[in-house]
Protein backbone atom coordinates (compact mmCIF):
# COMPACT_ATOMS: atom_id res chain seq x y z
CA UNK A 1 0.00 0.00 0.00
CA UNK A 2 1.10 3.81 -0.59
CA UNK A 3 -0.59 5.14 2.47
CA UNK A 4 0.96 6.25 6.23
CA UNK A 5 -0.72 5.24 9.58
CA UNK A 6 -0.88 8.94 11.72
CA UNK A 7 -2.19 9.85 14.61
CA UNK A 8 -2.20 13.06 16.50
CA UNK A 9 -1.63 13.84 20.76
CA UNK A 10 -4.89 15.23 22.07
CA UNK A 11 -6.47 15.85 18.72
CA UNK A 12 -9.27 17.71 18.79
CA UNK A 13 -12.91 17.03 17.17
CA UNK A 14 -13.14 18.35 13.65
CA UNK A 15 -15.79 21.30 13.55
CA UNK A 16 -17.04 21.73 10.39
CA UNK A 17 -18.45 24.96 8.53
CA UNK A 18 -22.50 24.70 7.67
CA UNK A 19 -23.13 21.68 5.10
CA UNK A 20 -20.80 19.36 6.96
CA UNK A 21 -17.33 20.42 4.81
CA UNK A 22 -14.71 21.95 6.84
CA UNK A 23 -12.93 24.84 5.92
CA UNK A 24 -9.37 25.40 3.97
CA UNK A 25 -7.28 26.36 7.02
CA UNK A 26 -9.13 23.40 8.90
CA UNK A 27 -7.97 20.83 6.34
CA UNK A 28 -4.24 22.16 6.72
CA UNK A 29 -4.05 21.94 10.27
CA UNK A 30 -6.13 18.32 10.42
CA UNK A 31 -3.55 16.84 7.93
CA UNK A 32 -0.88 18.81 10.04
CA UNK A 33 -1.74 17.42 12.77
CA UNK A 34 -2.30 13.86 11.71
CA UNK A 35 1.30 14.05 10.38
CA UNK A 36 2.88 14.70 13.36
CA UNK A 37 0.97 11.89 15.42
CA UNK A 38 3.09 9.08 14.33
CA UNK A 39 5.82 10.47 16.18
CA UNK A 40 4.13 10.85 19.17
CA UNK A 41 2.40 7.26 20.12
CA UNK A 42 3.39 4.07 20.96
CA UNK A 43 0.99 1.14 20.34
CA UNK A 44 0.47 -2.82 19.50
CA UNK A 45 -2.06 -4.12 16.70
CA UNK A 46 -3.03 -6.39 14.66
CA UNK A 47 -3.46 -4.33 11.17
CA UNK A 48 -5.43 -5.88 8.45
CA UNK A 49 -5.23 -4.52 4.42
CA UNK A 50 -8.18 -5.66 2.50
CA UNK A 51 -8.12 -5.16 -1.59
CA UNK A 52 -11.34 -7.12 -3.49
CA UNK A 53 -10.60 -10.59 -2.63
CA UNK A 54 -7.39 -10.18 -0.86
CA UNK A 55 -6.53 -9.88 2.85
CA UNK A 56 -3.41 -9.85 4.47
CA UNK A 57 -2.75 -8.85 8.29
CA UNK A 58 0.46 -8.27 10.36
CA UNK A 59 1.06 -7.70 14.28
CA UNK A 60 2.47 -4.30 14.76
CA UNK A 61 4.86 -3.15 17.42
CA UNK A 62 5.82 0.71 17.43
CA UNK A 63 7.39 2.11 20.38
CA UNK A 64 8.07 6.40 20.18
CA UNK A 65 11.17 6.66 22.40
CA UNK A 66 13.08 9.93 23.23
CA UNK A 67 12.07 11.83 19.55
CA UNK A 68 13.51 8.27 17.76
CA UNK A 69 10.54 5.86 16.34
CA UNK A 70 11.09 2.23 16.23
CA UNK A 71 8.88 -0.86 14.84
CA UNK A 72 8.14 -4.20 14.80
CA UNK A 73 6.13 -5.74 12.04
CA UNK A 74 5.40 -9.98 11.93
CA UNK A 75 3.58 -10.80 8.61
CA UNK A 76 0.99 -13.12 9.84
CA UNK A 77 -0.60 -14.08 6.04
CA UNK A 78 2.03 -14.87 2.99
CA UNK A 79 5.86 -15.35 3.21
CA UNK A 80 6.99 -15.26 6.70
CA UNK A 81 9.04 -12.17 7.70
CA UNK A 82 9.55 -10.01 10.29
CA UNK A 83 10.87 -6.25 9.60
CA UNK A 84 12.08 -3.74 11.76
CA UNK A 85 12.67 0.19 11.59
CA UNK A 86 14.83 2.62 13.39
CA UNK A 87 14.12 5.90 12.38
CA UNK A 88 14.95 5.45 8.23
CA UNK A 89 16.54 2.14 8.52
CA UNK A 90 14.63 -0.67 7.70
CA UNK A 91 15.51 -4.42 8.45
CA UNK A 92 13.82 -7.23 7.07
CA UNK A 93 14.38 -10.91 7.94
CA UNK A 94 13.36 -13.76 5.85
CA UNK A 95 13.68 -16.89 7.85
CA UNK A 96 12.92 -19.19 5.04
CA UNK A 97 16.08 -18.07 3.10
CA UNK A 98 18.21 -17.38 6.08
CA UNK A 99 18.60 -13.87 4.32
CA UNK A 100 18.04 -10.21 5.61
CA UNK A 101 18.03 -7.17 3.36
CA UNK A 102 19.50 -3.77 5.48
CA UNK A 103 18.07 -0.63 3.46
CA UNK A 104 17.15 2.97 4.23
CA UNK A 105 13.89 4.43 3.46
CA UNK A 106 12.14 7.91 4.33
CA UNK A 107 8.77 6.73 5.65
CA UNK A 108 7.98 5.17 8.61
CA UNK A 109 5.16 3.20 9.71
CA UNK A 110 2.68 -0.09 8.05
CA UNK A 111 1.39 2.81 5.58
CA UNK A 112 4.26 4.06 4.14
CA UNK A 113 2.68 7.57 2.76
CA UNK A 114 -0.33 8.99 3.30
CA UNK A 115 -0.35 12.40 5.29
CA UNK A 116 3.79 12.18 5.49
CA UNK A 117 4.08 15.24 3.37
CA UNK A 118 1.45 17.38 4.23
CA UNK A 119 1.52 20.88 3.38
CA UNK A 120 -0.60 23.94 2.65
CA UNK A 121 -1.36 23.49 -0.58
CA UNK A 122 -3.03 19.61 -0.40
CA UNK A 123 -6.21 21.64 1.00
CA UNK A 124 -6.42 22.88 -3.10
CA UNK A 125 -6.93 19.40 -4.07
CA UNK A 126 -8.73 17.84 -1.09
CA UNK A 127 -12.25 19.14 0.60
CA UNK A 128 -12.08 17.62 4.46
CA UNK A 129 -16.16 16.62 4.85
CA UNK A 130 -16.90 15.34 8.75
CA UNK A 131 -18.88 12.30 8.40
CA UNK A 132 -19.31 11.51 12.77
CA UNK A 133 -18.29 8.61 14.79
CA UNK A 134 -18.06 4.82 14.55
CA UNK A 135 -16.40 2.49 16.60
CA UNK A 136 -13.05 0.43 15.46
CA UNK A 137 -10.72 -1.63 17.10
CA UNK A 138 -13.28 -1.41 20.30
CA UNK A 139 -12.32 2.32 20.55
CA UNK A 140 -14.53 5.16 19.86
CA UNK A 141 -13.43 6.84 16.18
CA UNK A 142 -14.37 10.33 14.92
CA UNK A 143 -14.49 9.67 11.17
CA UNK A 144 -13.81 12.41 8.21
CA UNK A 145 -13.49 12.08 4.41
CA UNK A 146 -11.19 13.38 2.27
CA UNK A 147 -12.89 14.56 -1.02
CA UNK A 148 -10.86 15.34 -4.23
CA UNK A 149 -11.80 18.46 -5.91
CA UNK A 150 -10.61 17.09 -9.46
CA UNK A 151 -10.02 13.87 -11.06
CA UNK A 152 -6.49 13.20 -10.91
CA UNK A 153 -6.78 11.53 -7.48
CA UNK A 154 -9.07 9.22 -5.30
CA UNK A 155 -10.65 10.15 -2.30
CA UNK A 156 -10.43 8.95 1.31
CA UNK A 157 -12.55 7.90 4.06
CA UNK A 158 -10.27 8.14 7.68
CA UNK A 159 -11.12 7.25 11.23
CA UNK A 160 -8.98 8.75 14.13
CA UNK A 161 -9.15 7.52 17.64
CA UNK A 162 -10.71 10.18 19.56
CA UNK A 163 -8.80 10.69 22.19
CA UNK A 164 -5.53 10.27 20.54
CA UNK A 165 -6.29 11.07 17.26
CA UNK A 166 -4.34 8.21 16.32
CA UNK A 167 -5.77 6.79 12.59
CA UNK A 168 -7.39 3.06 13.39
CA UNK A 169 -8.70 3.00 10.12
CA UNK A 170 -8.98 4.06 6.44
CA UNK A 171 -10.59 3.55 3.03
CA UNK A 172 -9.08 4.48 -0.47
CA UNK A 173 -12.72 5.45 -2.36
CA UNK A 174 -13.25 5.75 -6.13
CA UNK A 175 -15.19 8.61 -7.69
CA UNK A 176 -18.23 6.69 -7.19
CA UNK A 177 -17.33 6.11 -3.25
CA UNK A 178 -16.96 2.72 -3.94
CA UNK A 179 -14.13 1.02 -1.15
CA UNK A 180 -10.83 0.32 -3.49
CA UNK A 181 -8.90 -0.21 -0.40
CA UNK A 182 -9.05 -1.21 3.53
CA UNK A 183 -6.62 -1.15 6.08
CA UNK A 184 -7.45 -1.16 9.69
CA UNK A 185 -7.01 -2.40 13.29
CA UNK A 186 -8.60 -5.11 13.92
CA UNK A 187 -7.38 -5.02 17.37
CA UNK A 188 -5.19 -2.37 19.11
CA UNK A 189 -3.77 -1.31 22.68
CA UNK A 190 -2.46 2.47 22.88
CA UNK A 191 0.54 1.18 25.21
CA UNK A 192 4.15 1.30 24.89
CA UNK A 193 4.14 -2.65 23.89
CA UNK A 194 7.97 -2.90 24.37
CA UNK A 195 10.93 -0.83 24.72
CA UNK A 196 13.22 0.47 21.94
CA UNK A 197 15.82 -1.28 23.37
CA UNK A 198 14.48 -4.90 23.09
CA UNK A 199 13.55 -3.29 19.00
CA UNK A 200 16.86 -2.71 18.66
CA UNK A 201 18.38 -5.86 19.78
CA UNK A 202 16.36 -7.89 17.94
CA UNK A 203 16.53 -6.10 14.60
CA UNK A 204 20.55 -6.18 15.18
CA UNK A 205 21.14 -9.95 16.05
CA UNK A 206 21.68 -11.25 12.76
CA UNK A 207 23.67 -14.11 13.46
CA UNK A 208 22.57 -17.24 11.19
CA UNK A 209 21.44 -14.79 8.53
CA UNK A 210 23.25 -13.89 5.15
CA UNK A 211 22.81 -10.13 5.28
CA UNK A 212 22.06 -7.68 1.53
CA UNK A 213 22.31 -3.87 1.65
CA UNK A 214 21.19 -2.70 -0.86
CA UNK A 215 22.04 0.91 -1.26
CA UNK A 216 19.84 4.02 -2.46
CA UNK A 217 21.90 6.20 -4.59
CA UNK A 218 20.31 10.00 -4.36
CA UNK A 219 19.93 11.51 -8.00
CA UNK A 220 17.68 13.77 -9.83
CA UNK A 221 16.15 13.50 -13.23
CA UNK A 222 17.84 16.17 -14.71
CA UNK A 223 20.95 14.79 -14.23
CA UNK A 224 19.86 11.92 -15.41
CA UNK A 225 18.68 13.40 -18.78
CA UNK A 226 15.01 12.61 -17.82
CA UNK A 227 11.93 15.69 -17.45
CA UNK A 228 8.37 15.88 -17.78
CA UNK A 229 6.74 18.04 -20.47
CA UNK A 230 3.53 18.61 -18.22
CA UNK A 231 3.07 18.60 -14.67
CA UNK A 232 -0.18 16.98 -12.92
CA UNK A 233 -1.53 19.19 -10.93
CA UNK A 234 -0.92 19.39 -7.31
CA UNK A 235 1.67 16.33 -7.62
CA UNK A 236 5.41 17.39 -6.64
CA UNK A 237 8.92 15.63 -7.19
CA UNK A 238 9.93 14.17 -3.58
CA UNK A 239 12.70 12.13 -4.57
CA UNK A 240 14.96 10.37 -6.98
CA UNK A 241 17.38 7.80 -6.74
CA UNK A 242 18.97 4.55 -8.11
CA UNK A 243 19.14 1.40 -6.20
CA UNK A 244 22.64 -0.14 -6.10
CA UNK A 245 23.24 -4.49 -4.66
CA UNK A 246 26.40 -4.93 -2.91
CA UNK A 247 28.80 -5.54 -6.00
CA UNK A 248 26.38 -4.65 -8.81
CA UNK A 249 27.51 -1.67 -10.99
CA UNK A 250 27.21 1.57 -9.62
CA UNK A 251 24.10 3.13 -11.34
CA UNK A 252 22.82 0.33 -13.38
CA UNK A 253 19.50 -0.06 -10.81
CA UNK A 254 16.46 1.37 -12.46
CA UNK A 255 16.30 5.02 -12.03
CA UNK A 256 12.58 5.70 -9.05
CA UNK A 257 11.55 9.36 -9.67
CA UNK A 258 8.73 9.71 -7.44
CA UNK A 259 6.02 12.21 -6.72
CA UNK A 260 3.46 12.61 -4.20
CA UNK A 261 0.24 15.36 -3.78
CA UNK A 262 0.77 14.40 0.34
CA UNK A 263 -1.62 11.87 0.25
CA UNK A 264 -1.26 9.98 -3.02
CA UNK A 265 2.00 8.80 -4.62
CA UNK A 266 3.38 8.25 -7.85
CA UNK A 267 6.88 6.01 -8.84
CA UNK A 268 8.20 6.60 -12.33
CA UNK A 269 10.62 3.42 -12.50
CA UNK A 270 12.55 3.43 -15.81
CA UNK A 271 15.31 1.01 -16.83
CA UNK A 272 17.42 0.49 -19.93
CA UNK A 273 14.79 -1.40 -22.88
CA UNK A 274 15.38 -5.07 -22.13
CA UNK A 275 13.64 -7.07 -25.87
CA UNK A 276 13.61 -10.76 -24.19
CA UNK A 277 12.35 -9.24 -21.12
CA UNK A 278 10.18 -6.19 -22.06
CA UNK A 279 8.51 -7.38 -25.25
CA UNK A 280 6.41 -10.20 -23.73
CA UNK A 281 4.79 -7.14 -21.50
CA UNK A 282 4.24 -4.86 -24.60
CA UNK A 283 0.30 -5.31 -25.22
CA UNK A 284 -0.33 -5.78 -21.59
CA UNK A 285 0.38 -2.34 -20.24
CA UNK A 286 -2.14 -1.92 -17.52
CA UNK A 287 -2.38 -3.28 -14.21
CA UNK A 288 -4.96 -3.01 -11.52
CA UNK A 289 -5.29 -4.19 -7.80
CA UNK A 290 -7.50 -2.35 -6.06
CA UNK A 291 -6.15 1.57 -5.38
CA UNK A 292 -2.90 0.56 -6.80
CA UNK A 293 -2.86 1.15 -10.72
CA UNK A 294 -0.02 0.27 -12.64
CA UNK A 295 0.74 1.05 -16.44
CA UNK A 296 4.15 0.56 -18.85
CA UNK A 297 5.59 1.83 -22.42
CA UNK A 298 8.88 1.97 -24.23
CA UNK A 299 10.22 5.04 -24.42
CA UNK A 300 12.85 4.79 -26.87
CA UNK A 301 15.52 3.08 -25.44
CA UNK A 302 13.89 2.85 -22.64
CA UNK A 303 11.31 1.27 -20.52
CA UNK A 304 8.47 2.86 -18.18
CA UNK A 305 7.08 1.43 -15.23
CA UNK A 306 4.72 3.65 -13.61
CA UNK A 307 2.95 2.88 -10.23
CA UNK A 308 0.62 4.54 -7.95
CA UNK A 309 -2.47 4.72 -5.84
CA UNK A 310 -4.11 6.77 -8.44
CA UNK A 311 -6.47 6.69 -10.59
CA UNK A 312 -5.44 5.32 -14.38
CA UNK A 313 -5.27 8.71 -15.84
CA UNK A 314 -3.14 10.03 -13.84
CA UNK A 315 -0.67 7.11 -14.50
CA UNK A 316 -1.35 8.01 -18.61
CA UNK A 317 -0.11 11.74 -18.14
CA UNK A 318 2.62 11.13 -15.87
CA UNK A 319 3.79 8.67 -18.42
CA UNK A 320 3.10 10.88 -21.59
CA UNK A 321 4.94 13.21 -20.27
CA UNK A 322 7.91 11.45 -19.59
CA UNK A 323 10.47 12.23 -22.28
CA UNK A 324 14.46 12.73 -22.59
CA UNK A 325 16.20 15.99 -22.56
CA UNK A 326 17.17 17.42 -26.16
Amino acid sequence: MVLALMGAPQAQVLTPAPGGNASQSSVEQWLLRLHAASRQRSYVGTFVVTTGNYMSSARIWHVSEGGQQLERVEALTGVPRSTYRRGDQVVTFLPANRLVISEKRDSLGIFSDVLSRADASMAQFYQLKAIGRDHVAGLWADVVQLVPRDSWRFGYRIWTEQATGLVVKLQTLDPLQRVLEQAAFSELQLTRPISGAEIGAMMDNTDGYSVKKPELITTTADQQGWQLKAQVPGFKSMSCHTRQDSGSVVGHGPLQWVFSDGLASVSLFIEAFDAMRHSKLQGHDQFVMGATHMQTRRVGDWWLTVVGEVPQQTLQMFAQSLERKK
